[in-house]
């Protein structure tokens, strides 16, 4: 017997999913045959090979529609990376057919991003319409013209759908609604970040127990071993992306992701969602980390490695700097004793290291200590002044109106990311969401940013005043038209932000 694994659309096309490669190489390692489909990069590409519509002929549709073969060549030559003015205009073009290809079923579609302007993805029973009417999908000329013959071809007893981001879920569901129409016997089981959050919602009740034969909460591998009658854990076997189509993503270069631990080492944060969902922490030891990555690098030679782990530990660096993997590659890091050390952050450099992604949060040493974010904002300084000397790119990340905020200490983060301009390359400014079941939501008056059985997040009354207006507000007049800040905000990459970022740093091969 075999098993199907697919990754539905739609995510950023940028890189192969590492949730199904992982899956695979844990069902090969027991015996069971199985198949991968990426249906977010194939649907992606079908969409952009459909006819255009005729009553939109603006200047740049009719330019988009023109260069679209030369910007899809352009976005997969490293040589766009070195100007940015081609980069940004080959990705818009890409952008712009995609996103009229996908007008006519309601829905508005990009590079990065799934809305539907008549379904919701947080409500059970619009997802239950997205699999009762598949055809309404602006992927369903894709399903009809891959999904019965893979099915033929591979045969499953079971069909695996990797559901991480809201932004697949209309969809993940709509192909779950095809594939029972055609083949009404096939087990369908559905497993992901978004998945597991949704069934560890208290409330959780399983409005999918009729369409979705199991719905797994947490680690898959187990699960899916279980349904093939093999004894198995949750380790994390070696990822495998064969079968993938590694040559048609959108990149300057092949991306390859590596989780190289399940939650977080840190597990400090107030308003974590880790912690909300209780989700321990699982590494990967480190030793084996560098083994996986040098077979990795030895088997598909990636221009770049995406650890994808939510923050790597300091263990995981210290081995990357003995074993380098021999490919660059970037990932997200916390603020540490290690890297607040010059000769330590060249020794990254010098193992590959091309961009290391820091969550600064808050320039405001009151609203760190009480988040319990452990980050110290002259270490944080020193840091980015050593990488910048290294020459390792920092992706920072800044998040704006969590409870314990004010309207002083956001401009306290302002003026730190404006002293330290020079040092950092890129931004991610995010206003905070407080997670919907975590133990801190108890304390606050909360409300529904809108209605739906299954939403993730909560609206909340500000302890200060300091409500999401207020916040949007100020990011958009203080940050983005601060002259020091917005050209970091202009550099970067429209809709594949930090996964194009390192390549435009030159930190990429």
């Amino acid at each position: 017997m075999s098993c199907l694994l697919i990754n539905p659309p739609l995510v950023k096309p940028s890189e192969p999913p590492p949730g199904i490669a992982r899956l695979a190489g844990a069902l090969e390692a027991s015996g069971v045959s199985c198949a991968l489909l990426d249906a977010n990069i194939e649907g992606i590409l079908h969409l952009l090979r459909a006819p255009c519509r005729d009553d939109v002929n603006d200047t740049w549709t009719r330019r988009a529609r023109r260069h679209l073969p030369k910007a899809l060549e352009e976005i997969r030559t490293p040589t766009i990376c070195n100007k940015f003015d081609r980069y940004r205009r080959a990705v818009m073009d890409i952008h712009r057919v995609l996103q009229l290809a996908a007008r006519p079923s309601g829905v508005r579609l990009s590079l990065a991003d799934y809305h539907d302007e008549h379904l919701s993805p947080v409500r059970s029973a619009d997802c239950l319409r997205s699999f009762a009417n598949p055809e309404t999908n602006p992927f369903y000329s894709y399903f009809e013209e891959r999904i019965p013959s893979l099915l033929d071809e591979t045969r499953p007893a079971v069909v695996g759908l990797s559901l991480n981001f809201l932004s697949q879920a209309l969809t993940a569901f709509a192909l779950a609604g095809y594939i029972r129409r055609i083949d009404p016997g096939l087990k369908i089981i559905v497993g992901g970040g978004l998945a597991t959050s949704w069934k560890r919602n208290p409330a959780w009740s399983d409005p999918f127990r009729d369409v979705i034969d199991l719905w797994v909460d947490g680690p898959g591998e187990k699960s899916l071993l279980d349904c093939f009658g093999k004894a198995g854990d949750d380790r994390l076997f070696p990822p495998r992306y064969e079968g993938l189509p590694l040559d048609r993503y959108l990149s300057p270069g092949l991306v390859l992701p590596y989780d190289a631990s399940r939650g977080c080492w840190w597990l400090n944060c107030s308003f974590c969602p880790e912690r909300a969902e209780r989700n321990r922490y699982r590494p990967v030891p480190p030793e084996t980390v560098t083994n996986d990555l040098r077979k990795l690098v030895d088997d598909h030679d990636p221009a770049l490695i995406h650890l994808v782990d939510n923050a790597l530990s300091p263990a995981l660096l210290r081995e990357l700097v003995k074993t380098p993997p021999g490919a660059p590659w970037y990932g997200f890091a916390r603020f540490t004793a290690d890297l607040d050390d010059p000769a330590f952050c060249r020794e990254l450099k010098r193992a590959g290291c091309a961009m290391l992604k820091l969550g600064l949060e808050s320039g405001s040493p009151a609203v760190l200590e009480k988040l319990g974010k452990g980050v110290d904002l002259d270490q944080a300084s020193r840091t980015l002044a050593y990488l910048k000397e290294a020459g390792i790119a920092a992706y920072v990340y800044l998040l704006f109106g969590t409870p314990e905020e004010t309207i002083d200490d956001a401009g306290k983060t302002k003026d730190f990311v404006a002293r330290h301009a020079g040092n950092i390359d890129f931004l991610n400014m995010a206003v905070f969401n407080l997670p919907a079941w975590s133990d801190e939501a108890r304390t606050l008056g909360c409300g529904s940013f809108y209605e739906g059985d299954l939403m993730l997040y909560r609206t909340f009354v500000h302890p200060r005043g300091w409500n999401r207006r207020q916040v949007r507000q100020f990011i958009d007049k203080e940050l983005r038209r601060h002259p020091a800040i917005a050209e970091i905000i202009r550099r970067d990459p429209p809709f594949f932000t930090s996964n194009h970022a390192a390549f435009l740093r030159g930190g990429v091969r």
